[in-house]
């Protein structure tokens, strides 16, 4: 059950949900945003970021699910890691490739990219101070100045607003295995998924 409560279509300001089409959404893609619409004027400077982070975005869209998912994993976020993003489907991400993410750095399907690409990633979320030159200089090796910042800005999205979703336990429209309440390491492979916007 999530803690915070979720506020029906009816209860948000008109424009917060203009700007997420939630109108069309299903309750699971309309997700956190349920609760942010307790907050409409802060949640719509949230939503002009993550809308600039996707609308703006030159890294591919397979490096940036799979870093997601990676993050999920750490995070513990439930519905992160049971959600799948059409961007991600679409870019050839198939559960046997969400499978490699159980050991990213040892898997045959990942490329060099996006293996330096979720690392950033698993320390940003796990070790945030372990992250140096070294590894920068290891990002410098695929990417970009631009595409560096671009990935630490998309990189930062993920783990913060992810570890937020996670104390909100938004699980009611997730798979089974996601509900349960055991306190046990949940992973986003192996487990049933589901497809979203």
């Amino acid at each position: 059950m999530s803690r915070i409560k979720k506020l029906e279509l009816d209860e948000w300001d008109q424009e917060l949900r203009e700007m997420t089409a939630a109108d069309s959404g299903t309750p699971l893609e309309q997700g956190i945003m349920r609760m942010f619409a307790h907050k409409p004027e802060i949640s719509k400077g949230i939503i002009n970021f993550a809308g600039a982070l996707k609308k703006h975005r030159s890294l591919p869209d397979r490096l940036v699910e799979l870093v997601r998912l990676r993050i999920a994993f750490h995070n513990q976020c439930r519905s992160c890691m049971a959600i799948r993003y059409e961007d991600g489907r679409n870019a050839g991400i198939d559960e046997d490739l969400v499978c490699s993410l159980e050991n990213p750095q040892e898997a045959k399907d990942l490329s060099d990219a996006e293996k330096v690409a979720i690392r950033y990633g698993e320390l940003f979320a796990t070790n945030h101070l372990a992250i140096d030159d070294t590894i920068y200089d290891n990002l410098r090796k695929h990417f970009s100045e631009e595409e560096i910042v671009e990935l630490s800005m998309t990189v930062a999205w993920f783990v913060g607003f992810g570890r937020l979703a996670a104390t909100y336990h938004m699980v009611e429209e997730l798979p089974e295995a996601f509900k349960d309440d055991e306190e046990k390491t949940l992973t986003p492979w192996n487990e049933e998924s589901i497809v979203v916007r």
